[in-house]
């Protein structure tokens, strides 16, 4: 079963990762640590593209055979939950929690409108590095962040259309891309504030289809979606 992976996804997560703990370390060490912490609460729309990248595997024949030519993926909105953690006044690790749901249809071809991978769960799991501009007016705190990505696919399975056609399983693969993001924090006093953030992701992932004995059919999509959220933060 072929999959569509990134090269060296553990090495590139590790880097980050221990590239934030020095910063943190550092930070420390010459006592300019802001040391506080920010919990964020918010309303979250995440919309997808699903657009096919390329056909590694034709072998059911859903698209030389025109039933499938295009798809997209269903946008969701959900809670999520930000955490973060300032090691300077404007500097500041960020990650966050959440599961959305989506689903796969088919955009063009004699298939069209049809659901092809359904209920499919993912977790988002993000982490960046946050530069915040200070001394704004008001106490508007603009801010710009990076950093990478893994969409850990938690569950999917085929539609009721797919499974007509002898589908009995379909997986979709976890991979690893990166972010970028930007947003406003605007405090309200006592450490609550308002706060709108966006972020734009770069990974793909590949829609595996399984008979009983093969797999007979491989996707890969791009997923590349906009993640935008509205809400509200305490800071302590």
């Amino acid at each position: 079963m072929r999959k569509l992976t990134f090269a060296t996804p553990a090495a590139t997560l590790a880097t980050a990762l221990a590239a934030a703990l020095t910063f943190t370390s550092a930070a420390h060490a010459d006592g300019n640590a802001d040391g506080k912490w920010q919990f964020k609460l918010l309303a979250t729309s995440v919309m997808p593209s699903g657009s096919v990248s390329s056909v590694p595997n034709d072998t059911a024949g859903l698209v030389s055979g025109g039933l499938v030519t295009q798809t997209k993926a269903s946008n969701n909105v959900t809670p999520t939950i930000a955490i973060e953690y300032f090691v300077r006044p404007s500097i500041s690790l960020e990650t966050i929690a959440g599961v959305s749901a989506h689903h796969v249809s088919a955009s063009a071809g004699a298939l069209a409108g049809t659901v092809l991978v359904d209920h499919a769960l993912v977790v988002p799991a993000t982490l960046t590095l946050k530069y915040h501009l200070l001394g704004l007016p008001g106490g508007i705190k603009p801010y710009v962040g990076v950093g990478p990505t893994l969409f850990l696919w938690v569950a999917d399975r085929p539609s009721a259309a797919v499974q007509g056609l002898g589908v009995t399983r379909t997986k979709l693969s976890s991979n690893v891309g990166g972010v970028l993001q930007a947003g406003i924090d605007l405090p309200v006093g006592h450490g609550y504030g308002l706060s709108l953030d966006a972020k734009k992701y770069f990974v793909k992932t590949t829609a595996h289809f399984d008979t009983a004995s093969a797999d007979v059919e491989d996707v890969k999509l791009n997923l590349n979606p906009w993640v935008v959220s509205a809400g509200v933060s305490y800071r302590f």
